[in-house]
């Protein structure tokens, strides 16, 4: 893979390895789960919802690119961009501009 140099670059990567509609589905569903765990952590005061919230979340995600993407997530090689393009995807399914 060639070297990515901003976010705005690698977005439109990040987007070509999110084509099938069940993975967008799953990234969508586990970010709202730890949204939800996020809260839970909050109110109840416990940090274990943290490592649940996170388990949520990249559970979702890699099922969707193991089972239906057959492709590897770019969490293993770009963490952080793809931290963020899974919150920018979020957003985009939220607006509409992305098709869940």
């Amino acid at each position: 893979m060639r070297r990515i140099a901003s976010f705005r670059e690698f977005y439109p990567f990040y987007l070509d390895e999110h084509r099938h509609p069940v993975s967008r589905r799953l990234h969508f569903v586990g970010s709202c789960g730890v949204l939800v765990l996020l809260l839970v952590a909050v109110l109840t005061m416990n940090a274990w919802w943290l490592l649940v919230a996170l388990a949520c979340g990249y559970g979702c995600a890699w099922i969707g690119h193991f089972f239906f993407e057959k492709n590897r997530p770019a969490t293993f090689t770009h963490p952080v961009y793809s931290f963020m393009g899974d919150w920018v995807m979020f957003k985009d399914i939220l607006t509409g501009r992305i098709r869940l």
